[in-house]
C-alpha cells in the first residue's frame, strides 16, 4: 500500500514580519530603535559605579543586623552596664567629616585637570594625600578610643554593651581601610595619567557613605550605649 506524503504548506513571504539583521546575532530586541548600540552603552552605569552600589548596599545590610542585634540585646538583657563613650570620637568625627571635604575638593580639580587645565589647576594628587592622610589619622584616633576604654576597666567581654562597642567600631574601622586601599589605587593610576572618572567617583561614594556611616552608628552608641 502506497504512502502519499502531503506537501509541505506554502508560506507567503509578503506576509511574514519584516526582519531587521541589526548585527546583533538576531537578537535585534536588545538594540535601541535606531539601531545604534554606542546610545545604550553611553547611557548605562560605568561597571565600577555599579559594583559599589552592591557594596554599599551589602555593608548596610550588615550595620542593619548589627543594630537590630543590639537593640534586641539590650531589652531583654538584666546585665547591661551604660558606660561615657570615649571623648576622642567626637574628634575623629571632626577629622572624617573634614576628609570629606578635601575629598571633593579633589574631584573638583581632577575634573579640571582632566579637562585640559592642566596649567591652569593645581595637580590634585595633593588634596588625595591630604584625604589619605584624614583617613589614617581616623583609624589612629579609633585605636585611641578603644585604649580609653581599656584604661576604664571596659573590654571586648566585659559586658554586651562593650562588645557591641568595639564590634562596631572596629567593623567601620575595617571598611575604612577599604577605603584607604582604594584612595592608594585612585593616586596610583592619577600619577600614571590612566585613572577613569568614573574609579574616582566609585571611592568618593564609598568614601562618603562611610561618613554617613560613622554619624549613624556614633548616634546610635550614644543613645544604646
Amino acid at each position: 500500500m502506497a504512502t502519499t506524503i502531503p506537501e509541505p504548506p506554502q508560506i507567503d513571504s509578503d506576509r511574514l514580519p519584516e526582519q531587521r539583521h541589526s548585527g546583533n546575532g538576531g537578537w535585534r530586541d536588545l538594540v535601541p530603535a535606531n539601531g545604534d548600540l554606542h546610545v545604550a552603552l553611553d547611557h548605562s552605569p560605568p561597571p565600577s559605579l555599579s559594583a559599589i552600589y552592591v557594596v554599599l548596599f551589602a555593608i548596610t545590610m550588615m550595620f542593619a543586623a548589627f543594630s537590630s542585634a543590639l537593640i534586641v540585646r539590650k531589652g531583654s538583657s538584666l546585665d547591661w552596664q551604660t558606660f561615657t563613650l570615649p571623648s576622642m570620637l567626637y574628634f575623629n568625627t571632626l577629622i572624617l567629616l573634614a576628609s570629606s571635604v578635601t575629598l571633593e575638593v579633589s574631584r573638583r580639580r581632577v575634573a579640571a585637570f582632566m579637562g585640559g587645565l592642566k596649567n591652569q589647576v593645581e595637580s590634585p594628587v595633593r588634596w588625595l594625600y591630604i584625604t589619605l592622610f584624614l583617613g589614617l589619622l581616623f583609624v589612629a584616633g579609633q585605636y585611641v578610643a578603644w585604649s580609653q576604654l581599656h584604661a576604664e576597666g571596659l573590654y571586648l567581654a566585659t559586658n554586651p554593651s562593650s562588645s557591641f562597642f568595639y564590634v562596631l567600631t572596629a567593623t567601620h574601622a575595617l571598611h575604612v581601610l577599604g577605603g584607604l586601599a582604594g584612595l592608594i589605587y585612585v593616586i596610583r593610576k592619577l600619577s600614571k595619567s590612566t585613572l577613569r572618572r568614573s574609579q574616582l567617583d566609585a571611592t568618593a561614594r564609598y568614601w562618603h557613605f562611610m561618613d554617613v556611616l560613622w554619624l549613624y552608628l556614633l548616634c546610635l552608641l550614644w543613645m544604646k550605649l
